[in-house]
């Protein structure tokens, strides 16, 4: 006779439940018995099954707020019920500031208050919230005067507690390049990397000047542990000069490597992880706006040395694409025609299925995703 499934001793019921494809399917699970509850709510079972399965695509935010993923997009339950849920208009933070988004990641949002100038160098006030428990915290100043361009972001979560998170300050000066993270375990900042550009960063002195003062106009991406940054988008470099900016959030330390060779477009590409500790790419070769190509290098490690074109995507030529972001498993794309409306759709990185997200006048997304 068969042993009732409670009998079962918890490691292999975990085992059994990490496996579920989908979060759906673990809440469905959870609401069965007390038992498997118990297991799916434990904080290091959540934190397994977050690494195994990545978040859905629920939408993405603009200068219009949360924009909910619509059917016939398999997230659009979930995103209506968000959306709902959620406070996006950050009413809960303090109101002598102006609150401008900056980044965004497993549900939490950085904001910042850049006062007359939203490209300010230095914000005066930083604040990272919850916009689903409307919860937030602000963050003490930097322990220094940084006469340089910053970019501020969040850190993926790794073994924290729920409750934890991790913010990273980069400066850009025009010799080097500096990080700070700052933890809500300590409520401090700390000095984690630094380098020199002389030491391999830049290789002309036109590129490192061109970063120093435009880091926020360049796209960042993260893949295996790693924050890059491609230098492809400014204007003039030659060939030699494309290369991708690394920050090795497991070291702390930062790094150079290069991109596929090729035309690449600028500002349409997207680092993403490949499985096996490597790193792929989307981008569009010049010339070839409607298809999307996927390299994947040939080597582990955060600086491949080869890469290979596994994919290219046809899509519809009478559009023009972008790639607005990227997540763990999603690729966003807008798709735009003369005097109709922005047509957002995701690209699962895994299967290369392409879904319509929504559709609205074109306007500004922030770097991020909202991602539950």
């Amino acid at each position: 006779m068969a042993s009732p499934l409670t009998e079962i001793p918890d490691h292999l019921l975990s085992e059994i439940l990490l496996r579920l494809p989908a979060p759906d399917d673990l809440a469905r699970a959870s609401a069965a018995c007390v038992s498997f509850r118990r297991l799916v709510t434990d904080q290091s079972f959540l934190r397994r099954f977050r690494r195994l399965h990545a978040p859905p695509l629920l939408g993405f935010l603009d200068h219009d707020g949360f924009n909910p993923a619509l059917p016939p997009h398999p997230s659009a339950p979930a995103a209506r019920a968000l959306a709902h849920a959620a406070d996006f208009s950050f009413s809960f933070l303090p109101s002598r500031c102006r609150w401008a988004v900056r980044d965004i990641r497993d549900g939490r949002v950085l904001l910042v208050d850049p006062q007359e100038d939203e490209w300010a160098p230095v914000f005066r006030d930083i604040a990272v919230c919850d916009p689903l428990h409307r919860r937030y915290v602000l963050l003490p100043p930097l322990p220094q005067d940084l006469a340089a361009s910053v970019e501020h972001f969040l850190l993926p979560l790794g073994q924290e507690s729920e409750a934890a998170f991790r913010v990273i300050c980069v400066a850009h000066f025009n010799t080097r390049v500096l990080a700070f993270v700052f933890s809500s375990n300590t409520g401090q900042w700390q000095a984690a990397a630094s380098k020199n550009y002389s030491d391999g960063i830049g290789r002309s002195e036109a590129t490192t000047m061109h970063m120093a003062a435009s880091v926020r106009a360049l796209r960042r991406h993260y893949a295996n542990g790693c924050f890059y940054w491609d230098t492809a988008r400014f204007v003039n470099l030659i060939e030699e000069e494309k290369r991708l900016l690394v920050l090795d959030t497991q070291r702390m330390e930062f790094s150079m490597t290069d991109l596929p060779p090729g035309n690449w477009r600028r500002a349409d590409l997207a680092i993403v992880g490949a499985g096996e500790g490597r790193i792929g790419m989307f981008g569009f070769h010049r010339g070839t706006a409607s298809v999307l190509c996927y390299a994947v290098a040939r080597t582990k490690g955060k600086s491949p040395s080869q890469w290979q074109i596994e994919k290219r995507i046809s899509l519809d030529p009478r559009y023009d694409y972008r790639i607005k972001d990227a997540t763990e498993r999603y690729l966003l794309l807008t798709r735009t025609e003369a005097s109709s409306p922005t047509g957002y759709f995701s690209i699962d990185i895994k299967t290369l299925k392409l879904q319509s997200v929504c559709a609205k006048q074109h306007t500004a997304v922030f770097k991020g995703n909202m991602k539950w």
